[in-house]
């Protein structure tokens, strides 16, 4: 019989393995993001808080919100990219709302594909202007800036916090 938390950590433990299969079938940590401060920044980030996993082309400085966690994990070009940040925050917190920033002219980018394979048919992408885009992500609801390496234009993503329904 398990308690309460084991049930959790089991539920936890679900979402991760079916966002990352094989990942994290074995060892100690049942649980995709183990990266501390990132972990203290979206557990602060309550309902409708916005959280930017920002390509490496990204400005930082001028255009996230001055009251955001700042978040570097870009270590070199091409590491780590946005979707391979975005697997495990999925799996740490639910999310009601996408929006990815579009370029002004010519095709849609290829990494859109991509995060609508992690996201799903519930979490559809919304677009925005680049400069919709940068006024969004500084507006006083953004909790979190991710800084990645990704390399690839126009892959950052915007996520709106959603909540989790109390139980019974």
């Amino acid at each position: 019989m398990c308690d309460g938390r084991e049930a959790a950590v089991a539920g936890v433990s679900d979402r991760a393995e079916s966002l990352m299969p094989g990942r994290y079938a074995a060892g100690v940590l049942r649980f995709p993001l183990i990266h501390p401060p990132l972990l203290a920044a979206l557990a602060a980030c309550g309902h409708g808080g916005k959280v930017l996993l920002a390509d490496a082309n990204y400005s930082h400085s001028t255009n996230a919100s001055p009251r955001a966690a700042l978040i570097h994990l870009n270590v070199r070009p091409g590491l780590v990219t946005v979707d391979q940040v975005l697997g495990p925050v999925l799996a740490a917190v639910p999310v009601e709302a996408v929006h990815v920033m579009q370029p002004d002219e010519g095709p849609e980018p290829e990494v859109f594909g991509t995060y609508r394979a992690q996201l799903g048919p519930d979490r559809p992408l919304q677009p925005l202007g680049r400069l919709e885009f940068y006024a969004a992500c500084r507006e006083p609801d953004l909790a979190v800036c991710v800084a990645t390496g990704d390399d690839r234009l126009y892959a950052n993503i915007l996520l709106t916090v959603g909540y989790i329904a109390p139980s019974g």
